[in-house]
Formats: C-alpha cells, sequence, structure tokens
C-alpha cells in the first residue's frame, strides 16, 4: 500500500491470503478531517506493522481543488506531510465496500454490513491554527483509538 491510497484506486493490495481491513476517512470537501485522519492512519499502519492488513482510503462528496493550507501546517507541526495531496471524490461503491467509515460530523451515512461513525468534528478549513490543532489533537486520538479497538493496543 502506498500512503496516498484513495477511493479512485481499483489496485489490488499485495501480499498475504487474507483481505484487508478498509479503514474509509470521508468528508464532503476531503480537504481538511478527512486528510488529517488519514495521515494519522497511515502513520498508525505504519508504526504497526500492518501495511498489508490494512488499506486506508479517503474522499470526499464534493472534493476541493486542495487541501487546505492550514492544515498541512498542523500536521507538519507533528511530522505528518501531507503537502501536495490533492482531495479525491469517494464513491458509494467503494463506502459500500469498507469495513469502517469515519465521517467527519457532515453525514449521518447508514451502510449496511459497514462500521460506521460520524466524529461531529469542526470544519478547519476557515479556522486559526490555534483551533486547528485541537481538532487535529482530536483526530489523532480517535484514530488510534481505532486502530487500538481493530488491531490491539500498541
Amino acid at each position: 500500500m502506498t500512503s496516498t491510497d484513495t477511493a479512485d484506486d481499483d489496485t489490488e493490495p499485495t501480499g498475504g491470503d487474507a483481505e484487508p481491513t478498509t479503514l474509509t476517512f470521508m468528508c464532503v470537501r476531503n480537504a481538511g478531517r478527512s486528510q488529517m485522519a488519514t495521515a494519522f492512519a497511515e502513520r498508525e499502519r505504519a508504526e504497526r506493522g500492518l501495511e498489508d492488513a490494512v488499506e486506508i482510503v479517503t474522499g470526499g462528496t464534493a472534493p476541493a481543488d486542495e487541501v487546505h493550507d492550514v492544515v498541512v501546517e498542523a500536521l507538519a507541526e507533528v511530522g505528518l506531510d501531507v503537502n501536495g495531496r490533492t482531495p479525491r471524490h469517494v464513491s458509494e461503491t467503494t463506502l459500500a465496500a469498507s469495513d469502517f467509515v469515519a465521517t467527519m460530523g457532515c453525514s449521518t451515512l447508514e451502510l449496511p454490513g459497514v462500521d460506521t461513525d460520524d466524529w461531529d468534528l469542526d470544519d478547519p478549513g476557515e479556522r486559526p491554527i490555534e483551533e486547528v490543532r485541537e481538532i487535529r489533537d482530536e483526530i489523532e486520538r480517535r484514530v488510534v483509538a481505532v486502530f487500538d479497538e481493530r488491531f490491539g493496543k500498541q
């Protein structure tokens, strides 16, 4: 898996015989909260050695042109680089094929057979960096909790 798995990537994972667990992080514009969640999920996947066991997908229903600058800045402060990433569209098919979907406060999504959770987080796009740091830290906490719940505490 690469660090830029996206909703529109049709490649098959490589490695073991078991299907990977697909974790999807989405919001409307895929320019802030879902990008932060994806960056933290990629870090957790790598730190736990789950590259072949976890597929990470991110996308939005109406993607923006670029990731919010303040999000790039806030993630850089904690050593995560999302500079140059492009928001992507996420399809209903991709969502339905996921094992877990986290929406960021902009959905009442219900998918049969898919574990969904709406994190109800403020959009960081037009907020000052001090507020974005708080949103970032809450997203990190939630992503670590998802990994702990699904793959055991590290």
